[in-house]
């Protein structure tokens, strides 16, 4: 069991660890990111401006074997004759697939020099064309880019950052469509996404600091303080190194590689004193053994050869048994950890790992049954005079010690886990989120049809409310430092959230309004007003908001109402100060409240009837806010359910041991259970006899394990802006559950000692 635990936790290392190594120049490629100072914090972007691309080629270009700008993975309408379907693609520029060493299965890496072609992934061109030949057919992008398959590519794995790509379209597809060249201020907005591939003697460090002021010498005014300072972070730290704070990595699933390797590791160590603390256990079983090969000429180090080596062999026949148990449970545990991970029969380095694991677990398990069963002198042995001493258990003592020391840290963890995860379910999202439904609409038909949409909608009674916004509630809307207001600093950069909503957004959402009211028909002058929200108010410092107002590019904007922090990004994370401002013009997203009175499915279709009547070329999907902020949780109650599973085995392994231990006690203390029978012991006191050397042992491990899970739990917290604290009813609830389960696990034996007719175990006296 505990080998099998130690490998699934290796294969999901493994699988961290080689993230992104799929592409065969992983090591030489890089991002372009920038830190920016704003609201008085330094902030890590990952977009960069336009022009920074061609900047670079021209003055660092023997740094660089290629510089590819990309748009990031989005949503798009993929479209072939009637198929429509949504799916993930990228606009790169031609080198990009060169860079990616994508594997060609038709066609080859530089199609993307034509402006009209795309490359698509082989699952994609076996949901749109079957098993015909894609090359050359004619796809739609968004129902506005008309380009011809000139390529598939084989589906990247999901340990790669670009997995979910399916379709690759030309970067100067994207351009002109965007109309790029025409750009006022090109080196303001920040939306490429900018990799590099390194020239060979190139050092990425050191490229870093040689390009880090190239946008700042670029911009002025406002962007300029922002003091951008771009660097280089390489494609091997993408996915387990992407936290910063304050500018500096902080790490990010690192910290998870570490935990499930120390808790493999603890898992293994766990089963490894099983072993040992039987075998020791049982050692007058074989002292006569070892007292006979002694006396007959074996050396000790024959005895301790022969004692390893059948520890040797238990290991191996449990590591053959560990992979069948591994290749059972690897469905399941590829579902709880969103993996797609697979035992690596073929690969030389996984049954190098394995040897070598499997000798080390054999040498430890093996160590000190053999020097200590080895060490018996054999004229006691033989003699009979040869007892184990109270000082024997000792070391068996210190051992079941330490195993639930471990078990109950992990308890506590656990614990900590899923509480903070409540913690931040239970924090007030400032609007409500029951029965909202949000669709991406891709095109403007739905805007210009607007009023006729509303119209068959609240006729069909299956919705009770209905606005357009700048994006999604659950997502962070664009940003801007162009909003000024009075006593602002002028040396001050900030970055406000900003989201351009209709009428009847706030209503449609449930805002929740500390001051003032919602944008309103009944208001002419409102084009020119602002909503702003709680974080925005303390962080421009307005004392007052009677005739509060900001400004934003230099046009007066009055305060309307003050809405309660709404979140929209992380929810461990503090709200950003935000400005809503009303907007006429086609937003991207679709916001409706659904009819309580009427069932989901109901109204979903009739919904998808009169979306499909006014905008034919994108398919009706949706999204319901409650999934979507759900989903923001998904990491730590994925982290917080294989803690829970590697929990359980843990305790369920101390478990197994200490039920040995409780057999073997029993067993050895036999007559002196019969003889207090006869002096009248009850079945109670007997029970409390053989239990409470065990439940001194449990209070220990408690004692341990609180400061140890303590410590390590408040480090973790710490990452958290917005996280619980560690109660006390946590510990004392581990330490009482730890007593429970090893009452339950040892009082069988007990119980079962003390029931046994004393005549039998005195006969032989």
């Amino acid at each position: 069991m505990g080998m099998a635990v130690v490998t699934l936790i290796g294969l999901w290392i493994y699988d961290e660890l080689s993230f992104d190594s799929y592409h065969k120049n992983h090591d030489r490629i890089a991002q372009v990111i920038q830190n920016v100072t704003n609201n008085g914090e330094v902030q890590t972007w990952r977009q960069v401006p336009y022009p920074l691309a061609a900047e670079l080629r021209k003055s660092y270009g023997s740094d660089f074997k290629c510089v590819v700008m990309g748009t990031g993975t989005g949503s798009h309408i993929l479209s072939w004759n009637d198929k429509k379907l949504t799916e993930s693609g990228t606009f790169f520029e031609p080198q990009a697939p060169e860079m990616l060493s994508l594997k060609m299965l038709k066609g080859t890496r530089n199609a993307l020099t034509d402006q009209s072609s795309v490359l698509i992934a082989e699952s994609t061109a076996k949901a749109y064309f079957g098993d015909a030949d894609p090359m050359a057919k004619i796809l739609k992008i968004d129902n506005q880019m008309t380009v011809k398959v000139a390529g598939v590519y084989e589906d990247l794995p999901k340990n790669s950052t670009f997995s979910d790509v399916a379709f690759i379209a030309p970067w100067d597809l994207f351009a002109t469509i965007n109309q790029l060249s025409k750009m006022t201020e090109p080196w303001r907005p920040n939306f490429v996404a900018l990799y590099v591939q390194m020239a060979d003697n190139a050092d990425i460090a050191a490229v870093s600091l040689k390009i880090r002021d190239v946008k700042l010498h670029h911009v002025t005014g406002q962007v300029a303080k922002k003091k951008p300072v771009l660097f280089l972070q390489p494609m091997n730290k993408w996915h387990l190194y992407d936290e910063f704070k304050g500018g500096i990595n902080t790490g990010g699933r690192i910290q998870y590689v570490w935990l499930f390797g120390i808790i493999g590791f603890f898992v293994l160590l766990l089963a490894c004193i099983n072993f040992m603390n039987l075998s020791t256990a049982r050692s007058e079983k074989r002292a006569r053994e070892v007292g006979i090969r002694k006396a007959i000429g074996s050396m000790r180090s024959q005895l301790i050869y022969q004692f390893f080596s059948e520890s040797l062999l238990c290991v191996m026949l449990a590591f053959a048994v560990s992979l069948l148990l591994v290749q059972l449970s690897l469905s399941f545990f590829n579902e709880v950890a969103d993996k797609q991970m697979s035992i690596l029969w073929s690969n030389p380095v996984f049954w190098i790992i394995s040897i070598g694991f499997t000798l080390f677990t054999g040498l430890v398990t093996g160590s000190y049954p053999a020097f200590y069963l080895s060490s018996f002198k054999p004229i006691k042995v033989l003699k009979g005079s040869f007892r184990v001493g109270r000082l024997a258990t000792v070391p068996r003592k210190v051992l079941v010690v330490l195993q639930f020391t471990v078990s109950i840290t992990l308890i506590i963890g656990t614990i900590v886990v899923f509480r903070q995860i409540q913690y931040a379910k239970n924090r007030p999202v400032g609007y409500s989120r029951n029965g909202l439904v949000y669709i991406n609409t891709v095109t403007d038909d739905i805007h210009k049809n607007i009023e006729a949409v509303k119209a068959d909608l609240f006729k069909s009674g299956t919705i009770i409310s209905i606005a357009e916004s700048g994006a999604p509630p659950t997502q962070d809307a664009g940003s801007t430092s162009a909003v000024e207001w009075e006593g602002k600093d002028p040396n001050l950069s900030v970055d406000f959230l900003q989201n351009n909503v209709s009428y009847d957004y706030g209503k449609t959402i449930g805002w929740q309004f500390t001051y003032g009211r919602d944008f309103s028909q009944s208001f002419l002058s409102d084009s020119s007003a602002v909503v702003i929200n709680q974080s925005a108010v303390r962080f421009m410092g307005m004392k007052s908001l009677t005739g509060a107002y900001i400004k934003y590019y230099g046009g007066r904007f009055n305060v309307v109402g003050v809405i309660k922090d709404m979140i929209t990004g992380s929810p461990y994370e503090q709200v950003k100060p935000t400005v809503y401002f009303l907007n006429k013009g086609a937003n991207g997203v679709l916001v409706l409240k659904i009819n309580p009175d009427k069932s989901a499915k109901e109204a979903l279709d009739k919904i998808g009837a009169v979306f499909k009547t006014y905008n034919p070329a994108q398919p009706f999907e949706y999204q319901f806010v409650d999934q979507e902020y759900a989903k923001k949780f998904g990491n730590e109650e994925r982290i917080g359910k294989l803690a829970s599973f590697f929990a359980s085995l843990a305790i369920f392994i101390s478990c197994l041991g200490l039920f040995g231990m409780a057999s073997f006690m029993a067993e050895q203390r036999v007559k002196e259970i019969g003889v207090r029978k006869v002096l009248g012991a009850s079945v109670l006191n007997l029970w409390g006899l053989l239990s409470k050397d065990f439940v001194l042992l449990i209070v220990i491990s408690v004692l341990i394990a609180i400061p140890a899970a303590w410590y390590f739990m408040h480090h973790w917290l710490q990452g958290y802006t917005y996280h619980s604290d560690i109660a006390w009813w946590i510990f004392a609830l581990s330490g009482i559950g730890a007593l429970v389960i090893t009452l339950l696990t040892i009082s069988y034996q007990s119980i079962k000692a003390a029931l046994a007719n004393p005549v039998k175990s005195l006969r032989s006296e």
